[in-house]
């Protein structure tokens, strides 16, 4: 979706020993002996009705030898969530077609003498989708992910895989197709002269103004898309790159990414941090929203700071799509960055994620999750950064919101 996420913490971290790595030749990724991973690997996401026992918080991490193993009652074994398992085969169906592309073959040209040629990614994704067919239970996954597959952990961004996780969503927000006294906030397409605009761009005050509402008097008059009501809510489609749009005269209209200006990525959700609003653990995107609900002035103050401008297509009901050209999957996509890690590669993550519970309470717990690399985004940078696409809608965006916390990411390929 080419995004840029919003950076918003929660605090949450875990640990992992990394000695006994080896260096993947080439990439931010290190071979990683299976005692230091025994205790994880178990995506309970993929179990059918865990009970609330077992939804407690599923890891404990070996950093000493006092320190115990997984709970008792999280060896139990479980059948499988259908929704979940056909989910997941999706998003790989998803990855082996990018890298049945010419694309992916020009990509990983580039790691031809690493460990992650094109061939050996591919046939980990078939095999790993032939076991979660065949296995009779997420744990007989587990168990036979383990024996058959190599883990590479990411450096992260201290070198010991300390990794920062956030999320991103697709937001659902009503919108006009006309410009009303209601709805005044527009989002824009791409000028056809925008490759020939000169550089440095126009800044974000220049093209809308300071408070949004520029209008005829922008150079972006006439190339207008669709009008929100809330320009929190525009600029919140910018962040995230994709909306679907409940239009007022009763059809839905879907955006995604249709490019941008030249500025880096500036998070306000930062900015408001920097300036004491918030520490940085206590902030969330539900904080924020309620503080800009509560004194909208200071969106004229804020939102100008970034000056990176998106502008948008209509999408035709197409599903949000990530920057190797396939749809990203809820809780099963991730954006990193490609100028570093491989794309469309099979990944394990243990990281802080919200869930919804059956009290229909959000709860953030550490689980381990079978992911695919799908995506990037202007923030995401390095390798200790990674974005969770959640879904669609107002429950992925609370989840996203309180998405922010330190983990680890794998990378999974078939043992030589």
């Amino acid at each position: 979706m080419k995004k840029a996420s919003a950076t918003l913490s929660l605090g949450l971290g875990v640990a992992v020993l990394t000695s006994g790595w080896q260096i993947a030749q080439g990439l931010p990724l290190k071979l990683v002996p299976l005692d230091k991973v025994k205790n994880i690997g178990l995506d309970r996401q993929l179990q059918a009705n865990p009970s609330q026992a077992e939804k407690r918080p599923l890891y404990r991490f070996r950093t000493n030898p006092s320190c115990p193993n997984v709970p008792k009652d999280a060896t139990q074994t479980q059948g499988w969530n259908e929704s979940h398992r056909a989910s997941l085969i999706k998003a790989i169906d998803d990855s082996l077609y990018y890298l049945g592309t010419p694309k992916a073959a020009k990509t990983y040209s580039k790691y031809s003498q690493t460990d992650f040629s094109l061939d050996r990614v591919r046939r980990s994704l078939l095999r790993f989708k032939e076991l979660l067919l065949t296995t009779n239970s997420p744990e007989e996954l587990e168990t036979a992910v383990k024996a058959e597959f190599a883990f590479y952990q990411s450096v992260g961004n201290d070198d010991r895989g300390k990794v920062e996780f956030t999320g991103y969503f697709e937001p659902t927000y009503d919108a006009s197709p006309v410009r009303t006294p209601e709805y005044r906030y527009p989002l824009y397409r791409k000028p056809a002269n925008f490759d020939r605009w000169s550089k440095p761009h126009p800044t974000r005050v220049q093209l809308e103004g300071k408070d949004g509402l520029s209008g005829h008097k922008s150079i972006l008059s006439g190339h207008e898309l669709v009008w929100l009501r809330d320009r929190l809510e525009a600029f919140l489609v910018q962040v995230q790159g994709a909306a679907r749009l409940n239009l007022t005269d009763g059809t839905t209209m879907t955006v995604g990414y249709g490019g941008t200006t030249n500025y880096r990525y500036t998070s306000i959700g930062k900015e408001l941090v920097k300036d004491g609003v918030f520490t940085k653990e206590e902030l969330s995107l539900p904080k924020l929203l309620a503080y800009f609900k509560a004194d909208p002035q200071q969106l004229d103050k804020y939102i100008p700071r970034n000056n990176r401008f998106v502008f948008f297509r209509e999408t035709n009901g197409a599903k949000p799509t990530g920057s190797l050209g396939v749809p990203v999957t809820g809780d099963r996509s991730i954006a990193t960055d490609k100028s570093l890690m491989p794309p469309g590669a099979l990944e394990l993550i243990v990281a802080p994620i919200p869930d919804v519970e059956s009290t229909g309470e959000i709860q953030t717990r550490v689980v381990s999750r079978y992911v695919l690399d799908h995506d990037t985004g202007n923030a995401i940078t390095g390798a200790g950064r990674v974005d969770i696409f959640l879904g669609t809608g107002t429950i992925a965006g609370e989840k996203a919101g309180r998405l922010n916390g330190n983990g680890h990411l794998f990378y999974l390929l078939l043992k030589n």
